[in-house]
């Protein structure tokens, strides 16, 4: 006769192997509903404009809807820190800029998330065109021009950017310390806010992704100063790069997507998958190029030594340029 134990473990072991058959069917069936993106920007931005491609072709790829959701707040905390928090079953996802995931955490006391321990990196989807741009009445047509007027009127001209802690505002005050002169940040909410009154002439400068500038660039409703990035961008091919000026200077802002710390490997394995499939499609392709941005093939692993890499270099960065929040 089978002692009482024996009963027991035979339970708990059959408890466990339905488990593992349950979390085995789930995943085999994944996705069975909508899936969301948190963006934890505002729309009009870079970041945005990668996640509706991505998003479109997910879908298609899935068979479920795959939903943008924008939660913009406190240079991407607010909505990096609730995708933290959702449930890890792979239906809420971030697709995040690598400003708000290597560099916030250098600028803010208080995120509400920790970039490595709260997130399964999933993989990397693109990089973005980054330039400084000027409204066309503005005297300098290129960095060279603008260094000299900045040191000829010291902190007389203002630059505008998405808004306290954003990937522009640092990418500003590098310029700053870089060229050795004295802009006045004006802070706005979101990229399309400041480039529209840029356009409008109430502020001369701003750093802007060429997702939320090529518009206005084509039009001539902005004039190019440089290209932030450390190589030309194929959307403008004749630009020169402020590094071509300021020796040294460059960033090529790059664009990641991630699960809630927890979600199945099983999962994450998934959606890699699908997103290098995504990225091998033409259309993809044509569609980032479109907006300045090109895609960027990786697996989560390279995900993962990306942000722990950044991690210090931005670091470093913050402190050399002693950006602050004002």
């Amino acid at each position: 006769m089978m002692d009482t134990h024996s009963l027991s473990r035979r339970a708990a072991l059959g408890t466990l192997l339905c488990g593992m058959a349950g979390t085995a069917l789930a995943q085999a069936g994944y996705p069975q509903r909508a899936i969301t993106l948190v963006v934890p920007q505002q729309a009009g931005g870079a970041n945005d404009a990668i996640a509706r491609v991505v998003a479109q072709k997910l879908s298609e790829q899935l068979g479920q809807p795959v939903v943008v959701d924008n939660r913009p707040g406190a240079g991407g905390n607010v909505g990096t820190a609730a995708a933290a928090k959702a449930r890890p079953d792979g239906y809420t996802l971030l697709l995040t800029a690598d400003s708000a995931q290597v560099i916030n955490p250098w600028l803010y006391q208080h995120t509400g998330f920790d970039p490595v321990k709260d997130f399964e990196p999933v993989a990397p989807l693109a990089t973005a065109g980054y330039v400084l741009v000027a409204n066309p009445a503005f005297p300098a047509s290129n960095v060279a021009e603008l260094v000299a007027l900045a040191k000829a009127h010291p902190g007389q001209y203002a630059i505008a950017s998405a808004g306290n802690g954003t990937l522009n505002h640092l990418i500003g005050e590098m310029l700053q310390k870089t060229a050795g002169i004295t802009l006045q940040h004006v802070p706005y909410k979101g990229s399309a806010a400041a480039a529209t009154d840029v356009v409008g002439g109430q502020v001369p400068l701003s750093v802007q992704s060429l997702p939320s500038s090529i518009a206005f660039i084509k039009a001539g409703k902005l004039k190019v100063l440089g290209v932030v990035n450390t190589r030309r961008v194929a959307a403008l091919p004749d630009v020169p790069t402020i590094g071509e000026t300021l020796a040294g200077f460059g960033q090529t802002p790059w664009y990641g997507l991630f699960a809630p710390a927890g979600t199945s490997p099983a999962v994450v394995a998934r959606l890699q998958a699908e997103v290098t499939k995504a990225l091998e499609q033409k259309d993809v392709a044509e569609r980032l190029a479109a907006v300045g941005c090109e895609p960027y093939k990786g697996n989560s692993a390279q995900l993962a030594a990306l942000v722990r890499d950044d991690l210090a270099r931005w670091g470093r960065a913050v402190k050399d340029t002693g950006a602050k929040l004002d």
